[in-house]
């Protein structure tokens, strides 16, 4: 007669969901992180509201547009058509500028500055907000 055993033996598992979820919080964290980093330096505007992380100690190119319509890169004022040469000669490698527009400002104005920055060699466009304080 054979006896069988009472207990059978299961093999451990490695669950990978909860290996999933800290990866993912990990990447979170480390974006919010690289985005608090960040810093502006513009001319002084009346931002609109809204939540976002301070700029890097890295200073960024700078379009502003201000509500009278007046167009600056890196604070030097420069015309509507001027905008693709002056970033032309600015643009950073990374291709990045950040956009400060006057909540007042014209919107089709601001997007014809960005189109012009585009034409510039700008490839990405960060838009600047005032913090909720």
């Amino acid at each position: 007669m054979k006896l069988r055993r009472s207990r059978t033996s299961k093999r451990g598992r490695i669950e990978i969901i909860p290996m999933i979820d800290v990866m993912f919080f990990l990447l979170a964290t480390f974006m919010l992180t690289s985005l608090s980093m960040q810093r502006l330096d513009a001319v002084k505007l009346d931002l609109p509201q809204g939540q976002a992380q301070q700029l890097s100690e890295q200073q960024p190119l700078t379009l502003s547009v201000t509500k009278t319509g007046q167009i600056q890169v890196n604070r030097q004022s420069v015309q509507l058509n001027e905008v693709a040469a002056a970033v032309r000669r600015q643009v950073r490698p990374d291709g990045d500028i950040v956009v400060a527009a006057d909540s007042a400002a014209s919107n089709g104005l601001v997007v014809q500055a960005i189109m012009q920055a585009r034409q510039g060699g700008a490839e990405h466009f960060l838009i600047a907000v005032q913090r909720d304080e």
